[in-house]
């Protein structure tokens, strides 16, 4: 499936109980190539056959420092994907204006959707191998390009994806002098039947509407495609790269 991964190539999703990080999980499982999948959620413990559970809180630093160790325990990890995001609660959602904008919910959104897959990154891309292929990828948002944007509003969520974006930036130009054979990408999977999507999927042509299994296979094979060269970008369901 990632043929560019190394063979018996290691694996994390975090946000592994989500519509496309467990779609995600399921296809790498049944990848052959792959050795071992670290499957990542709030609750996650145990073990079934090479998927391991283990259990993270994007907000809480500890929690992903304590799997960072348990996972690296087992060697270096040559795939890590960020599957996690918030777009709306019951309390909030998408601002259509400034007069919406709510400090603490800006603060919460920024908090799932930018600050919490910075820490997996702190923890977890010294993990990467020196010396072999590795990726770093992360859900990212066609609404985070600056450069696309026509329609305004969705103001914290535009915002916690633009920012991710240049946190995805910075971490390629990094492990280019690290670690030259890795890979940091933002992966856009279009519009996903899931929990985050549903109450904005009217006018969405059918399709358009992705079930999760799809994404994952869509994404997986963008991520199979990219190279050393394509690191620091943010790459649409379909392969296309997203602008700035």
């Amino acid at each position: 499936m990632l043929e560019n991964l190394p063979d018996n190539y290691r694996a994390v999703v975090f946000g592994a109980s989500g519509g496309i990080g467990a779609a995600m999980t399921q296809a790498l499982t049944a990848d052959p190539r792959c050795g071992e999948v670290w499957a990542g959620s709030r609750s996650g413990t145990g073990a079934q056959g090479k998927r391991r559970n283990v259990r993270f809180d994007l907000q809480d630093e500890d929690s992903i420092a304590a799997a960072a160790g348990l996972i690296g325990e087992g060697g270096p990890v040559h795939l890590v994907l960020v599957t996690t995001g918030l777009l709306h609660t019951g309390h909030f959602g998408p601002e259509r204006s400034w007069r919406d904008l709510d400090a603490a919910a800006m603060a919460q959104i920024l908090a799932i959707n930018t600050i919490g897959p910075a820490l997996i990154a702190k923890h977890f891309l010294e993990l990467v191998p020196r010396d072999a292929p590795a990726i770093f990828a992360v859900l990212s948002a066609r609404v985070g390009s600056i450069g696309d944007n026509r329609l305004g509003g969705w103001h914290s969520y535009r915002a916690s994806k633009a920012a991710l974006n240049m946190l995805i930036r910075n971490f390629a130009i990094e492990l280019k002098m690290k670690r030259k054979l890795a890979i940091c990408a933002g992966l856009h999977p279009g519009t996903v039947d899931t929990k985050l999507s549903e109450p904005f999927q009217r006018g969405v042509p059918e399709t358009k509407l992705f079930s999760p299994d799809h994404a994952a296979q869509q994404l997986l094979g963008v991520l199979n495609a990219l190279t050393p060269a394509d690191s620091g970008q943010v790459y649409a369901w379909d392969g296309q790269r997203i602008e700035w």
